[in-house]
């Protein structure tokens, strides 16, 4: 069988951020384009010859086409094995689990995450290096760097194969394992949550919603919540993994799960509902006519993680992304435990974990994790609930209050300008950059502004730096305004608006959100001045 080598020219615009790579489905599907990109990936590696690689993805449109020319390049390439899920599906997370469990070289994941699918929806592939988590800066930029200079990439002329059963293939000297993409995730979460207690709790009549969003964890749920839990059948909505995702935006939050908010607001409303994105690594937690912020439900995790098996000892420490509210913060101050700030990207958390500095870790954009493996999950997420849940024995409402009255509220909503024009978009984050640092001191109404940069990192494990990762202006107080651009879509920029306001009067929680935190959405505005440089008069989505 011989290894096809296939001219090819650099194709622009194929930088990888912090998610992978996201471009529209006909991008993808351009003559070479996915070629390029893979055989840049395995030219910016070095020493896999005869070593495992993972794939799969969320199922969305063209994942069934990617994955066979990936398949068959690795081949060519020399990888000894290829784990891939049965009909090409891996959640995030679960693909993250079978690296390391297999302890392969790396993965290749398929996904747009939260954005919507479907043939004029969008695609995504990224690479996960050994230890489960997205690559870091130094092989993206590698990566990007042999996009720009690739002539060739090799592949094998074989028929595609059959992904639909289990077993093994060779594809030359290769061997393709088709594998259950929830068997090694579902052993993994068996060890971390006390399932016996939470089986025990569903059968005392508590009842649970899941809406998959009919995304890449339809499976996973239906397999653990209704089979091996006892969740009553249909307790998993929109459990079927659709191309399109069903016409609907595959994005845990009020505003897309909106079916799932309906029955979490009605009159006979489940004691628990939750919501995973398009591949599985971010989740929506609800109780009945409460929605819990993905910064509260951090820092509630952290504060009764012990209540679980896999965390009985207690937490290291805890990583938040920078525009995530500063509700973990207070947590970890009281545990007595590291509190680390991070740029949004997951990769940023990997170090952390590694190092045993954080076990718990999370972004306000509604991804949770913990150094079970390294990304964020939706699942588990759920699970750590729902075992606390069965500990306490206490609803959602009453966990969520109560955590106020022990560490205060902490009001918090991200208003997102989507489809920026990137002419506006750079206009308007280089006057902030040009006025960040003549704010401190700055009087606005009742707010004292006490401190205001362009937020860098220092990583305190290998001392790499990041800068330029976010406007931060916090008032006296506590107040916070945080303001930066977003790449995790595919036309146009988003502009993320980031409000705070802490409150440790239990009096004042009852407050209406929005209410609380319209003045300092007025200072923002005239601050960096969004209508006016955007022509925008409202967000896009607030959530």
């Amino acid at each position: 069988m011989q290894v096809q080598t296939v001219p090819t020219t650099p194709i622009e615009g194929q930088k990888p951020g912090t998610s992978g790579l996201r471009k529209k489905v006909a991008v993808f599907q351009g003559a070479g384009y996915l070629e390029n990109f893979v055989q840049s990936v395995f030219d910016a590696l070095d020493g896999f010859a005869g070593q495992t690689l993972v794939v799969g993805g969320d199922g969305r449109f063209h994942n069934d086409v990617a994955i066979q020319k990936i398949l068959k390049m690795a081949a060519a390439n020399g990888f000894g094995r290829v784990l891939v899920g049965r009909a090409g599906l891996l959640s995030t997370p679960a693909a993250s689990c079978v690296i390391r469990k297999h302890r392969a070289y790396g993965g290749l994941i398929l996904s747009a995450s939260h954005n919507p699918g479907g043939p004029d929806g969008d695609f995504g592939i990224k690479y996960n290096i050994a230890n489960g988590g997205p690559a870091p800066e130094a092989v993206t930029e590698a990566i990007f760097a042999r996009t720009r200079t690739i002539s060739r990439y090799l592949t094998l002329d074989v028929p595609d194969l059959d992904l639909s059963r289990l077993g093994l293939a060779m594809i030359g000297q290769t061997r393709i394992e088709v594998i259950d993409p929830i068997a090694d995730y579902l052993e993994l979460m068996q060890r971390l949550f006390d399932f016996d207690r939470i089986r025990e709790l569903i059968g005392s009549g508590f009842r649970l919603r899941f809406d998959a969003m009919s995304a890449v964890t339809g499976p996973y749920a239906h397999a653990i919540f209704e089979q091996t839990l006892g969740a009553a059948s249909g307790s998993v909505i929109n459990g079927t993994p659709l191309p399109d995702f069903g016409g609907h935006h595959p994005d845990p939050n009020p505003v897309h799960a909106a079916e799932l908010m309906a029955i979490m607001t009605g009159a006979d409303a489940p004691d628990f509902g939750a919501a995973s994105d398009g591949d599985g690594d971010r989740n929506l937690i609800v109780g009945p006519g409460l929605f819990v912020t993905p910064s509260d439900s951090l820092a509630i995790l952290t504060a009764n993680a012990h209540l679980a098996p896999g965390y009985q000892d207690g937490v290291a420490g805890v990583a938040r992304s920078m525009p995530t509210s500063r509700a973990a913060d207070r947590v970890a101050e009281a545990l007595g435990v590291g509190l680390y700030e991070t740029p949004t990207g997951w990769k940023f958390f990997g170090n952390l974990l590694d190092a045993g500095l954080a076990t718990l870790c999370g972004e306000e954009s509604a991804g949770t994790g913990s150094s079970h493996v390294r990304e964020k999950d939706g699942i588990w997420a759920v699970l750590l609930w729902l075992n606390i849940l069965a500990v306490r024995r206490q609803s959602v409402v009453e966990i969520v209050h109560g955590h106020w009255a022990k560490y205060g509220r902490h009001y918090y909503s991200r208003h997102d300008y989507e489809g920026i024009e990137l002419g506006a978009a750079d206009a308007l984050t280089s006057h902030l950059r040009g006025v960040v640092d003549t704010l401190r001191g700055q009087r606005f109404g009742d707010y004292r502004v006490e401190q205001a940069d362009d937020f860098r990192y220092l990583d305190p494990v290998d001392g790499s730096q990041s800068a330029r990762q976010g406007i931060r202006i916090q008032f006296e107080g506590g107040a916070r305004i945080v303001m930066r651009l977003s790449g995790t879509g595919t036309e146009g920029a988003t502009l993320r608006l980031y409000l705070e306001q802490p409150e440790p009067d239990p009096g004042r929680h009852g407050l209406d959100v929005q209410t609380v935190l319209a003045p300092l959405a007025a200072i923002a505005d005239q601050i960096a001045g969004i209508r006016q440089r955007t022509g925008r008069t409202e967000p896009s989505v607030i959530t």
